[in-house]
């Protein structure tokens, strides 16, 4: 069957095959004469691919150019387009994707490299083998072995808000009290504007980019909003609310106040991750732990932040609700047991 136009919901659609291989795709067109026009010059590349061989003159800023067309996230994309530029995508090799996570983010590590190096990478390549562009490839994953995180609870959370009172820093302490309130991420939240936020509804809007783009509404608990309205601020809509640029302008004052405060330097991330377990811990099931924080798989919740009580006397818990429950005598006299 060769290459036909079908149309859905206005749009033209090229359907069918061509030097040997299916496609199915949008030629965004809305008048038939453009779309004929469109198929029949995709279908002569089509041909000029197979003649010449997959990806032989295809180059990876094509890759993830497409990629971005596409509508995929176009996070690290930006480096990744620097670092390989106009590099034959058959010249591309599952070992060389490997390399340039190491040569791209020198001082990052293996979790790094998958998320921001590998993945965009490989996922690119194979949108444009879907095409019939180039050959689909598989890159190994480097074996992530995370350090073990400390999440942080209430009592932390408060010490670095005194500290950073006393030290003047009410955007930080705020800061603080934020990600541990909503399970917002330090990127997330050092983008926010006052435009994001409705201090008397209680609720912040935040931008998630993780796996994809996505919105969520997230409630502010009191403490939260009270924090929040301490900020000397003109409140201007535009205007960011805690005052950084990002995850690095925050590290420094961050940790002097940690160190101040005489407790452990716990990272902003801690605070995301003290939300989850403390939900967790308070009983909170990790499908509504997920929902309120952000995770859109309550799996990830469970395998991520559910920390085991280090207290070895939780299980009397289990015999707590004697009390509700029918008490059992036993008749010592004649061995039967009867209910109270």
């Amino acid at each position: 069957m060769s290459l036909t136009l079908k149309k859905r919901n206005k749009i033209w659609y090229i359907r069918g095959t061509a030097a040997g291989r299916e496609f199915y795709k949008s030629t965004g067109a809305t008048e038939r004469k453009i779309a004929e026009r469109i198929k029949v010059d995709f279908e002569k590349k089509a041909w000029e691919r197979r003649l010449d061989g997959p990806g032989a003159n295809l180059t990876m800023a094509q890759v993830f150019a497409y990629y971005l067309e596409e509508g995929k996230p176009d996070r690290f994309i930006e480096e990744l387009v620097k670092h390989w530029g106009d590099d034959l995508v058959a010249d591309i090799t599952p070992d060389s994707i490997r390399k340039a996570g190491k040569k791209i983010y020198p001082h990052a590590n293996e979790p790094t490299w998958n998320r921001q190096v590998i993945a965009p990478t490989q996922a690119a390549i194979n949108l444009s083998a879907g095409m019939g562009w180039c050959n689909r490839i598989s890159v190994k994953k480097y074996t992530e072995n995370p350090k073990k995180k400390t999440p942080a609870d209430l009592e932390w959370v408060l010490a670095f808000c005194d500290q950073a009172i006393k030290d003047e820093l009410p955007h930080l302490a705020a800061l603080c009290l934020f990600m541990f309130g909503t399970a917002a991420r330090i990127g997330e939240a050092c983008r926010l504007t006052w435009h994001d936020f409705d201090l008397t509804a209680a609720k912040a809007t935040i931008q998630l980019y993780k796996p994809t783009p996505w919105i969520r509404i997230a409630h502010l608990p009191p403490d939260v909003v009270a924090a929040l309205a301490n900020i000397p601020s003109n409140r201007n809509p535009g205007d960011r609310v805690f005052g950084y640029a990002g995850r690095g302008s925050v590290r420094d004052p961050w940790n002097n106040v940690c160190k101040r405060a005489g407790i452990e330097r716990l990272t902003p991330h801690c605070c995301r991750h003290g939300f989850a377990t403390s939900m967790l811990h308070m009983g909170i099931d990790p499908k509504t732990v997920a929902e309120r924080g952000g995770w859109k798989d309550a799996a990830t919740v469970l395998r991520t932040y559910a920390h085991a009580l280090k207290d070895e006397t939780i299980t009397d818990q289990l015999f707590r609700a004697k009390s509700v429950q029918p008490e059992i005598e036993e008749d010592l006299t004649n061995g039967n047991k009867r209910r109270k």
